[in-house]
């Protein structure tokens, strides 16, 4: 996925590309076996063409380097669900020509889950002790660390400081900060029924101490910590704090709402800074930003980013680890926040000539450290779109918060049979 999260789309009934259901996955895990844990050669590398440009560079010193084991680019298309479906047309197949995949994070589960990965132990071991902890949640499965985390990302809330002066430390203080902002919107953020409503609405039942689902699958929608949070998300919207336009605001509405100076404040990933502090922006010189904020303080970010998987059928498996782990040596992480693709390796966001050229870099790195990724179901689809049409209903007033959640929690029942 893009640094900024664009849509991560249609579900699997809509792609025609059915996966494994949730009740299997579990055996069909624990039987899968890598082999050609030891082969070397050259190598496939597929990756969605947007951001590319930052793996190029990296893939050049590689081959520089490794002429025996070249790693050869395979551009897959912009969009993620035509990425996805080349991705599992190719691995359904069972065909070889892709060694390594760079998957969104949310794909993980789906492709463990199916036995296309290779689990990343034995042969494949790989340390990640310097690696930010939620990135390497998102790349585990049933335990097993079935993929390896290249590039994360976490949403900031990015202030005007001539409308908000101070950083608010809880959502309270978003509130109060609201009522003191005059002729124009207080606060834009994601509402629009696409995967960007999945993601605030994960953000405010985690910061509230809910989640959607619990460890072990199970929904927890239900839970008294998620309605609660679920329930602010609804006040705000009702009141006010939050902007009624943020109803039909993708991520890019967002950021021309803010850019533009329409709104003191603004939920976005990273990208956005760079764009707010534009000689054309309206708000150049006047931006800050703070980690999200919860009910009591920090608030959680949904993770972002992308894992490197090996294709379980990869006759290249040593190699394919080999460039993996080049991917996240310090040296590209560097070049990664360099090129504002956030890096997955910790010690990069305490670089100090990278803050002064990034000052985003410790919110961002403060924001990942409570970062969680999105749930890490097989069926993620279908459990996000009916998150999107239930939430999108109680913001409306279609629906109560009890309705939805009672909704939301049938409709991921129905999904693991």
């Amino acid at each position: 996925m893009a640094v900024h999260n664009k849509k991560l789309l249609a579900i699997l009934a809509a792609s025609g590309l059915a996966l494994t259901a949730c009740s299997d996955s579990g055996d069909n895990q624990a039987s899968q076996e890598a082999k050609n844990t030891d082969g070397r050669g050259e190598i496939t590398f597929a990756m969605g063409k947007n951001d590319t440009d930052k793996l190029r560079p990296i893939i050049d010193k590689w081959n520089d380097t490794h002429p025996e084991e070249k790693v050869k680019l395979q551009e897959l298309a912009g969009e993620a669900d035509a990425q996805r479906d080349t991705l599992v047309q190719s691995l359904q197949a069972g065909s070889s020509d892709i060694d390594v995949m760079a998957l969104d994070v949310v794909w993980t589960a789906q492709f463990a889950a199916n036995n296309w990965l290779a689990p990343l132990d034995g042969d494949l071991a790989v340390k990640t002790d310097g690696l930010l902890p939620a990135t390497v949640e998102s790349a585990t499965y049933n335990n097993k660390l079935m993929a390896l985390p290249m590039n994360t990302n976490a949403q900031l809330l990015y202030r005007n400081t001539d409308e908000v002066p101070d950083a608010p430390q809880k959502w309270d203080d978003v509130v109060k900060a609201c009522k003191a902002v005059k002729n124009q919107d207080c606060l834009t953020m994601t509402l629009k029924q696409y995967e960007g409503l999945t993601v605030s609405t994960a953000a405010f039942m985690d910061g509230w101490g809910g989640s959607i689902l619990k460890d072990d699958g199970s929904s927890n929608v239900t839970s008294d910590q998620s309605k609660e949070g679920l329930q602010a998300l609804v006040d705000a919207y009702k009141d006010g704090t939050i902007a009624k336009n943020s109803k039909a605001a993708t991520e890019e509405e967002t950021n021309l709402a803010f850019t533009e100076g329409k709104t003191a404040m603004a939920v976005n990933w990273p990208y956005m800074y760079t764009n707010a502090e534009a000689e054309e922006s309206a708000v150049k010189g006047k931006v800050e930003v703070t980690p999200l904020v919860g009910k009591d303080g920090v608030g959680t970010s949904t993770l972002g980013g992308y894992n490197n998987g090996i294709n379980i059928h990869s006759e290249h498996k040593a190699t394919a680890l080999d460039f993996m782990k080049f991917i996240i040596s310090e040296e590209n992480q560097k070049s990664f926040a360099e090129a504002s693709f956030p890096p997955v390796l910790a010690s990069i966001y305490d670089d100090a000539s990278l803050q002064k050229q990034f000052p985003y870099l410790p919110a961002l790195k403060a924001s990942l450290e409570h970062a969680k990724p999105r749930p890490a179901s097989p069926m993620y689809d279908e459990l996000s779109k009916a998150v999107q049409d239930n939430v999108s209903a109680a913001l409306s007033g279609d629906k109560s918060v009890d309705d939805a959640t009672k909704d939301i929690e049938s409709a991921i029942n129905n999904t693991q049979g």
